[in-house]
């Protein structure tokens, strides 16, 4: 096992890819959610697909980055945060861009990998195959459990 930042390990992997191609190793100061799309999704929305297919679901199916707790909204109250700005705790603000089409991952149990392929069939019938939302960091900071969610645009 080597490190990422590891010379052999940049070797190792261009003599695995073959002749004509090369690789190199970009490195950031920035962690990967503060300049690349997160992925923001309501417990509201993992209660509310839990009972259309008469199950509860963890939310952890949703691999989001940020699990958003919207009080007493709807499932799905996320959609509306579209085309916005949210503010998250004191500092950080994350521009809304679209809904989350969804995949079959979340279909598989988190702990067990069991498939429940009636999770998939009801966000494409009912809700358009999105559920969930993606985001862009405008404003970097620290995001702490039960930080205020609040529409700013």
């Amino acid at each position: 096992m080597l490190p990422i930042d590891d010379p052999a390990l940049l070797q190792q992997l261009a003599e695995r890819a073959g002749d004509g191609h090369y690789l190199t190793l970009l490195r950031s100061e920035q962690a990967m959610t503060d300049c690349r799309p997160i992925w923001l999704f309501s417990l509201q929305t993992a209660r509310q697909l839990g009972e259309e297919v008469r199950s509860v679901l963890d939310k952890r199916r949703f691999r989001a980055n940020v699990y958003l707790d919207l009080g007493t909204a709807r499932g799905f109250a996320e959609n509306a945060f579209v085309g916005r700005k949210v503010r998250i705790g004191r500092k950080v603000v994350i521009s809304i861009v679209e809904r989350d089409l969804r995949c079959k991952m979340i279909t598989l149990d988190p702990d067990t990998a069991v498939p429940t392929p009636e999770i998939l069939r009801k966000v494409t019938q009912d809700h358009d195959r999105a559920a969930g939302i993606y985001g862009a960091v405008l404003v970097e900071g620290i995001i702490r459990f039960n930080d205020a969610v609040e529409v700013i645009d």
